[in-house]
């Protein structure tokens, strides 16, 4: 049976980056503003990306851990960890 492709964004793994995002904001203890700020996009962007409205791509990921005063590995390790 053929199965009709997805967004990416809504695949089943992706499903977690939103949420690591939106906690690594919150642990920082950041607005969307303030981080959009930061990162020189506006606050839409950030809520977007966490929404899983918009996919993140590895760099972008990395600036949104480093903005959030949090080692971009560490992150990439986080959100491995919580995937198996």
């Amino acid at each position: 049976m053929y199965q009709m492709a997805t967004k990416s964004q809504h695949a089943h793994r992706y499903r977690r980056v939103p949420k690591l995002l939106l906690a690594l904001r919150e642990e920082a203890e950041l607005t969307q503003r303030a981080l959009g700020a930061k990162l020189g996009k506006p606050q839409s962007w950030i809520y977007n990306c966490e929404t899983g409205n918009r996919r993140v791509d590895l760099a972008e990921f990395c600036d949104w851990a480093a903005a959030c005063g949090v080692d971009p590995v560490g992150a990439v390790r986080r959100f491995t960890a919580s995937t198996r």
